[in-house]
């Protein structure tokens, strides 16, 4: 077997029937196989699964962890590379397979590869823009990625994360360095850790805007001062990056992150003055549970037991998800 493309799953929805249907629309010369690991869906994802030839496995809620259940579903594959994709990731060719496992192969010491994620049609505004950005700054070709400048790395956080960015959103591993270097069992960044790792011990990493997937969320408002906290506790675990290093910074930049959308929103020619007002309210709020939650994110590891505690259980989205 060429490929084994690993899914965990749980309460995935119709937009999880999509992405089978695009992964097993693929034209490609690469045999796969597709592996499922579900942690307790209750809605259809289960009758989906059952309708496409996909090899499932179910772990109860509790045991779901994004390194370990990425190791265990990998595990039951045989692929010479192993792919990783989330439920709601839908691969956007048909030469998305393709293009994927050739750029790994373009050099024997690309270890990891991740591709392109597209905005949804209707991904709010500005994720739609940093998704797009974000994605261009990593070139418009293949690109290779390697730990050329040790003194720039360890002086220059910006290039540490260039270098340690990768996505289990849409990634692809090389079987045989991940069975002797399997994914941490984390709560959250089991890929940047993991890739981190690798370019770190002198392995390289690939590019490729050949492999597009749609991924994208509108999540509540509410809901993302969780995301936020376990974001910036993860990125600090993985590059001491605070987001703001002292809490009497945290309105001064809000305040300039909010500023940057206005100055972005009123470019929009096309928009009404009360969908302006709209998006800034959204940006408002968005960027307010950013910088205060992604502080105390950032923090997490200074804080006395009990507080760790209470905001692993009021707090941490991914705690949440897992005790669902």
């Amino acid at each position: 077997m060429d490929v084994s493309i690993v899914i965990p799953t749980k309460n995935g929805g119709r937009l999880f029937e999509r992405t089978l249907k695009a992964v097993f629309n693929q034209k490609t010369q690469y045999s796969y196989e597709v592996i499922c690991v579900d942690s307790g869906s209750k809605d259809e994802t289960l009758d989906i699964i059952s309708r496409f030839d996909c090899k499932l496995y179910k772990i109860a809620p509790e045991e779901f962890g994004h390194g370990k259940t990425r190791n265990y579903g990998a595990s039951k594959g045989t692929g010479e590379y192993i792919i990783f994709i989330t439920q709601d990731a839908v691969p956007a060719t048909d030469t998305w397979l393709e293009n994927f496992i050739n750029a790994m192969k373009i050099d024997s010491d690309i270890v990891g590869g991740f591709g392109i994620h597209y905005p949804y049609e209707d991904c709010n505004l500005f994720d739609k823009r940093d998704l797009t950005i974000h994605f261009q700054g990593f070139g418009s070709d293949n690109t290779i990625y390697s730990l050329e400048d040790k003194e720039r790395y360890e002086k220059d956080e910006g290039y540490r994360h260039l270098l340690a960015f990768f996505s289990d959103n849409n990634s692809c591993l090389k079987r045989s360095v991940w069975e002797k270097y399997p994914y941490d069992d984390v709560d959250f960044a089991e890929d940047q850790i993991w890739a981190r790792k690798m370019i770190e011990m002198g392995y390289k990493k690939v590019y490729c805007p050949y492999a597009p997937v749609y991924h994208s969320h509108n999540y509540k408002i509410l809901s993302y001062a969780g995301r936020y906290f376990d974001e910036y506790r993860s990125l600090y675990k993985l590059h001491h990056y605070l987001i703001v290093d002292k809490w009497y910074r945290i309105i001064p930049n809000m305040y300039r992150h909010i500023k940057s959308d206005w100055n972005y929103v009123r470019t929009l020619k096309d928009m009404s003055p009360r969908t302006k007002l709209k998006w800034m309210n959204y940006s408002f709020w968005r960027n307010h549970a950013r910088y205060y939650f992604g502080y105390y994110g950032g923090r997490y590891a200074e804080y006395p037991k009990w507080l760790q505690k209470f905001f692993d259980r009021f707090v941490s989205q991914q705690r949440k998800q897992r005790k669902k």
